[in-house]
């Protein structure tokens, strides 16, 4: 069966072509959904928006801020998009848009334009120039919106079967990009982005160029620390454990699911500053509750500084080497987070994740296995939100061996030794577990 491609899918490969070519189709797009005569319509085609497309655009009644999430067959995947009351209703602080579709594969939301920094600009700033004063502002911010995110957890933490946890969209930016669907058939793995990506493909890093087979099968030793599963083994756990019904074990809750500091405002007061979700394209009210903060934990501190959404200035900053031992790929780097990523690292881990997991243990619904899940979970944010092999996209070889290795660094425990993950995890265990 033919599947028809939506008009956000046509309008992404277009922008990225031509945005100026996109801004007529765009136009007509908004003019056809909502009734509006956009003008002066600008694309803004920014390092962040991987799967997304956003701009601005004027009408007699004022100047709007457009974004739409658009995923590789969405129109065939369960599950609704923009849910943004779900986030209203449970307190959280969300800039309502003023026009929503959610048609598949048209789905887009409208906002009134706002003059506010993301809060990724504002982190971005420090990771290039450190201000202690300026730090100290961002991350009571952080503070502030965790506290209220894990309020929102811990008040709306429920059972829920494997069938409800099967139906929020949040999969999409996990299992389902591991895997193929085809009307009638079993799903196929390896199949999705994680095909399309790396199966089958070179890779070529500084020092050292080897084929997909080759690499999968190899340890990494990064810095000297030597990480007991390869990149395959860690594919293959992911499409067995992260699973939509298989997450159910640990409850769901009412999550953004997708709050990474891109979708963040930064509203600054004086000497202090809060916080406003935006783009909640995979909100739901029945989120695995172990996959909620997971895409905020990783775009927000792990995939900095740089090297994911700048590649050309991390291969400017920082050095990446490789070389080939027996069933080895030995890997050093001067990578490392920087303060402000360390510090948000640090709320992440004292003001969500472990109040979090201390509530789910004292309900009975913490799996064993919660390290598993949530180190699963890192591993596929960076490595399916784009391709990571070098000459693919902007990556080049020093930032794909830099982004593999912070993949496997998070997915997988160390043979010995013990790392930012390690600590990170032993921060965020429950008393007693």
């Amino acid at each position: 069966m033919s599947r028809t491609t939506s008009r956000t899918a046509e309008l992404r490969a277009l922008a990225a072509r031509d945005a100026k070519a996109a801004e007529a189709p765009l136009a007509a797009l908004l003019a056809d959904l909502f009734g509006l005569e956009a003008r002066s319509v600008r694309i803004n085609l920014d390092q962040y928006s991987l799967n997304s497309l956003n701009g601005f655009f004027e009408t007699d009644e004022g100047a709007f801020f457009f974004k739409f999430h658009q995923e590789e067959g969405e129109e065939a995947m369960a599950g609704e998009y923009y849910r943004a009351d779900i986030l209203a209703r449970a307190g959280l602080p969300v800039d309502q848009p003023v026009h929503v579709s959610t048609q598949p594969g048209e789905q887009i939301l409208v906002y009134r334009r706002r003059d506010e920094p993301r809060f990724s600009d504002v982190l971005r700033a420090l990771d290039l120039a450190d201000d202690a004063a300026e730090r100290a502002v961002a991350l009571q911010a952080e503070r502030g919106l965790s506290r209220r995110l894990t309020a929102t957890y811990l008040t709306s933490l429920h059972p829920i079967t494997p069938e409800e946890a099967a139906t929020e969209p949040i999969h999409r930016l996990f299992h389902e990009r591991l895997i193929d669907r085809s009307p009638g058939l079993p799903e196929h793995y390896p199949g999705g982005r994680f095909a399309d990506f790396y199966v089958g493909k070179r890779f070529a890093f500084p020092g050292v160029e080897l084929e997909w087979d080759d690499l999968a099968a190899r340890r990494f030793t990064i810095n000297g620390v030597t990480y007991a599963r390869p990149l395959g083994a860690l594919f293959d756990a992911a499409q067995a454990r992260l699973r939509p019904e298989r997450l159910a074990d640990a409850g769901g809750v009412v999550a953004h699911g997708d709050a990474h500091n891109a979708n963040v405002w930064f509203g600054r007061e004086g000497g202090s500053a809060h916080l406003s979700f935006f783009d909640p394209a995979f909100a739901g009210a029945k989120v695995p509750a172990l996959l909620a903060e997971v895409k905020a934990t990783f775009h927000n501190v792990f995939a900095h500084p740089f090297w994911l959404y700048d590649p050309a200035d991390a291969t400017q900053l920082f050095s990446a080497m490789a070389r080939l031992e027996p069933g080895m790929l030995i890997v050093e780097t001067d990578w490392t987070l920087s303060p402000v990523r360390e510090g948000l690292l640090e709320v992440k881990a004292r003001e969500v994740w472990q109040p979090l997991l201390t509530e789910l243990k004292r309900r009975g619904l913490l799996p064993a296995d919660w390290r598993e899940v949530i180190r699963l979970g890192l591993f596929l944010c960076p490595t399916l939100v784009m391709n990571l092999r070098a000459g693919t996209r902007s990556h080049t070889p020093v930032s794909s061996l830099i982004g593999l290795s912070v993949a496997v660094m998070v997915g997988s425990a160390p043979l010995a030794g013990e790392d930012v993950m390690t600590r990170f995890l032993d921060a965020i265990t429950p008393e007693g577990d």
